[in-house]
């Protein structure tokens, strides 16, 4: 489908990491001529620029630099829009794409309708990958070819290149990635919600929320967005999509028109269904849903909605739902222990993702704390401090959660632990410290609203050395 001839095309691929080898051995096998670049240098980058072949050039320790004759750069997604390369290309009239782009230019057509597998495009500050692989699930019960791909699952450059074509694609897409995907028009797309994060790579929240907004450009058939987040429904009336594409609400009331929500227990409909001023369809429960957290039902609902734009029956939602399992690390009950339950959401990395998890339980011991990543907490203390028992504080930047909490709820109990303590050894004292404060009945809540590395290799390893002393209290 690319108008681009890359044989012999002078390109850069900008990172050596999984996304930057991927797109590398892309293009050398289309016939560029590639330069990979990177500003780190070591014995691990030395290994993999060993594993890309002869055939291709790997320059190390300068990612700065703009190579002669380059006439496109690819990018990794973590390298933000001011580095010096991008800064150069531009002078030089370099386009840059990132892998999404890439992989969007490549799209091959399928047999069974000479035209490329339909993108069905999830972004947002929280909830992506549950969403996307929700809709994958449905997808799949649906009889559909398809995979959870971008951020998640497959890679999106495997995924179009694939030697079996899939039919449709349901795609998680960071803002990093839309960023650099100017040609990028989905089938249909979802931005789940909208808040302050990645702020030190955007610039600002506008930019941010701009980028995020860049999924909405050239839909085709529905743009879906959140009731409970206007910021959401600003970025559908703002985007320039095709003659006859809609605008579809989901929110956990009831529905108006146009519009997927909640009636009595059910999930349900008003948006594709005939007649919709006056009927609904069921496509669901709240049970069918897990876990049946506020949060995870509105994720649901904004995959449901994709999946109905794309024709999918309503048999197919529910089994979809039914048969979906989330990942490991994201609300998951680790165990009761002493009438106290213990939950992992150590992939609430920021304060949008903590307040959705601190909102399905009450009262809450809650440990957090990491990396703020520039955020700010007195929003989520004030929101979530008639819900707090007490809070157990880790990481570099705990300080800033600690006084946010004196402010806005200086009657909860707060204790500082594993300071100058890492890895397993610190979670062990964390969860002693959390049990010692909970009650029957309470639960605690490893929710950091923070990023993980500052103790932990990273929120996947956080998570599992929560769940080790939560066991260990059970020996």
């Amino acid at each position: 489908m690319t108008a681009v001839d890359f044989k012999d095309l002078p390109v850069v691929v900008a990172g050596l990491g999984i996304s930057g080898i991927s797109a590398a051995r892309v293009l050398r096998d289309l016939g560029a001529r590639v330069t990979v670049v990177d500003g780190g240098d070591g014995e691990g980058l030395r290994a993999r620029a060993a594993s890309l072949g002869a055939d291709l050039t790997v320059r190390l320790g300068d990612g700065d630099t703009l190579p002669e004759g380059t006439r496109l750069i690819v990018t990794s997604p973590g390298w933000p829009p001011n580095s010096p390369l991008f800064l150069a290309a531009e002078q030089a009239g370099v386009p840059v794409w990132g892998d999404v782009e890439l992989a969007w230019q490549l799209r091959r057509p399928l047999p069974e309708t000479g035209e490329p597998a339909p993108w069905l495009a999830v972004t947002g500050t929280n909830g992506k990958t549950t969403t996307v692989q929700m809709l994958a699930s449905i997808l799949t019960a649906a009889g559909r070819r398809t995979a959870a791909v971008g951020n998640v699952g497959v890679s999106v450059l495997d995924a179009v290149l694939a030697e079996q074509p899939y039919e449709v694609l349901a795609v998680e897409l960071s803002s990093y990635q839309l960023h650099w995907a100017p040609s990028l028009r989905p089938h249909s797309a979802a931005v789940l919600n909208l808040a302050p994060d990645h702020l030190d790579w955007h610039g600002s929240m506008a930019a941010y929320a701009a980028d995020k907004g860049r999924i909405y450009q050239g839909n085709q058939v529905a743009c879906v967005y959140n009731l409970a987040d206007p910021a959401t429904e600003e970025l559908v009336i703002e985007a320039d999509v095709e003659e006859g594409c809609r605008a579809i609400g989901f929110g956990l009331g009831a529905p108006g028109l146009s519009q997927f929500g909640v009636v009595d227990g059910l999930l349900v409909d008003r948006a594709f269904v005939p007649d919709r001023q006056k009927n609904a369809a069921e496509i669901g429960a709240v049970e069918d849903v897990n876990p049946p957290a506020p949060h995870n039902i509105a994720n649901a609902l904004a995959a449901a909605a994709l999946a109905r734009a794309y024709g999918v029956d309503t048999k197919a939602v529910r089994e979809g739902l039914r048969a979906f399992r989330p990942d490991a690390h994201r609300i998951a009950e680790v165990a009761v222990v002493g009438e106290v339950t213990y939950i992992d959401d150590s992939k609430a990395t920021n304060t949008h993702a903590a307040a959705a998890s601190l909102a399905a339980y009450e009262p809450v011991v809650w440990i957090a704390g990491g990396l703020a990543k520039g955020a700010t907490f007195d929003e989520l203390v004030r929101g979530a401090a008639k819900r707090l028992r007490a809070a157990v504080l880790i990481g570099a930047d705990r300080a800033l959660i600690k006084e946010a909490l004196a402010r806005h709820a200086p009657d909860v109990p707060v204790i500082e632990a594993a300071q100058g303590e890492t890895g397993a050894v610190a979670m062990t004292e964390v969860v002693r410290a959390a049990a010692g404060l909970a009650r029957p009945g309470d639960t605690v809540l490893l929710a950091p609203a923070c990023a993980s590395m500052d103790m932990f290799t990273n929120y996947g390893q956080r998570g599992d050395f929560f769940a080790e002393a939560v066991r260990a209290l059970q020996d």
